[in-house]
């Protein structure tokens, strides 16, 4: 199967999925005929998804337009058809759950991700105009992905093998939801290194709106990404580690992780646009490494420097460098009293290989500092959760603490290596 590669004219990021391709590649050609035969299904029908998704005008809305308050959420259930989104199962005026777990999962998920992004950003949604948020589940036959489609979210119920329900993962769900944030603000191109920030971008909110909604502290959030929706027959923890990249996962089914951690290890590729969800591992262990070296909750000062830097420094062919040194400088404006801030950041790129040489405190007015925030990051303000977001984290927190005491962790290490469809948003 020929790779999709992103339009360098398209204004806009393309169907961005959870699942690289490089693993349902892998799972297609398995000695299992029933994996083999699902994630065949899967790659096909995300060839025409991408294909279909180049017709969707998704563009920013107009500064002008007017904002609308408060969440909006809508679930539609495709009941296994490739049709979206699918008859309607559950929206905001509902005041009982369903009873399809599948439904009240993305209900749920999209909830608390847009309650961080409004708490902690002042964020109205992801265009920041009240958009609201539509989810489709139980799309397509044993499919194995979750997808941004430019309009709205869509979730599959896996292979039961290595993949389950993916709305079980808040995380994936955040991770999803943020491309679009990343559609609305910096567009980033969905190709190469500017790819690889996308898919980073997405990794990084998403662990951070499930570090938030459990209460974490740099040191306890474990920085895994979709541990929830890896099924009992995946050999590994999680898809990927952000703190370790390349140990996520070895898995006779899919090989190792693939994902460096360091610049010098950077695969050049063609497959999967350059590499966008391997080559991610690095920026996003650079923010590991900031978030842990600052200390406290990583929403309260890293989040903040790198939400600013998505919405309002970076370009859409920005690079990992360009990404290093934005968030070095916004470190300096947004946080002036405290200058050791922008030099852990600074570290971070360092110890990725994307900088040479941290600057030291006294050298960053040549690279940082030159820029004026606009008046938009007077919004950026840490905000005490609602009553229904501290009930829903509670839950959570209980829910994990039950799991981790009935299921211990396995932790699994590796070397590195070197429709026909329809959409509908509000």
């Amino acid at each position: 199967m020929q790779p999709t590669h992103f339009d360098a004219n398209m204004k806009n990021c393309p169907c961005c999925f959870i699942v690289p391709p490089h693993l349902l590649e892998r799972l297609a050609t398995s000695g299992d005929p029933n994996l083999a035969t699902t994630a065949g299904r899967t790659l096909r029908l995300t060839q025409s998804l991408v294909a279909f998704r180049a017709q969707l005008s998704t563009g920013a809305p107009s500064p002008a337009a007017a904002k609308r308050e408060g969440l909006r959420r809508q679930v539609f259930d495709c009941q296994s058809t490739n049709d979206l989104p699918g008859d309607l199962a559950r929206s905001e005026t509902d005041t009982k759950s369903n009873r399809d777990k599948a439904v009240n999962e993305a209900f749920d998920n999209a909830g608390t991700t847009w309650d961080f992004y409004n708490n902690i950003f002042g964020r109205q949604s992801v265009d920041d105009h009240g958009k609201t948020l539509v989810s489709s589940v139980h799309f397509g036959q044993q499919y194995d992905n979750a997808f941004w489609n430019g309009q709205q979210m869509v979730y599959g119920d896996g292979d039961g093998v290595i993949f389950q329900r993916f709305t079980s993962a808040l995380d994936v769900v955040a991770h999803e939801l943020t491309h679009g944030v990343t559609q609305f603000t910096a567009q980033l191109a969905y190709q190469d290194q500017s790819g690889a920030l996308n898919e980073s971008m997405s990794d990084v909110f998403g662990s951070m709106v499930k570090q938030w909604a459990l209460g974490q502290s740099v040191t306890d959030a474990d920085w895994l990404i979709g541990a929830a929706i890896m099924a009992p027959g995946f050999k590994g923890r999680a898809l990927r580690d952000m703190a370790n990249p390349g140990t996520a996962y070895d898995d006779p089914n899919l090989g190792k992780d693939p994902q460096p951690g360091h610049m010098k290890d950077y695969v050049q590729t063609d497959s999967d646009n350059g590499g966008v969800h391997i080559n991610s591992g690095i920026p996003s262990r650079a923010f590991v490494i900031a978030a842990k070296a600052i200390g406290g909750k990583s929403w309260e000062k890293a989040g903040k420097i790198w939400y600013v830097t998505l919405t309002q420094r970076l370009t859409g062919t920005a690079g990992f460098e360009e990404c290093a040194r934005e968030t070095v400088s916004v470190a300096r404006d947004v946080f002036p009293d405290d200058p050791s801030i922008a030099t852990k950041i600074a570290q971070a790129w360092t110890d990725v290989g994307v900088l040479e040489q941290a600057p030291q405190e006294a050298a960053f007015a040549h690279i940082a500092g030159a820029y004026v925030i606009s008046p938009r990051l007077r919004e950026v303000t840490l905000a005490r959760p609602s009553p229904r977001a501290a009930k829903k984290k509670a839950a959570l927190r209980a829910s994990s603490a039950k799991k981790a005491r009935v299921t211990p962790k396995k932790r699994v290490t590796s070397k590195k290596k070197t429709k026909s469809t329809r959409s509908r948003a509000k």
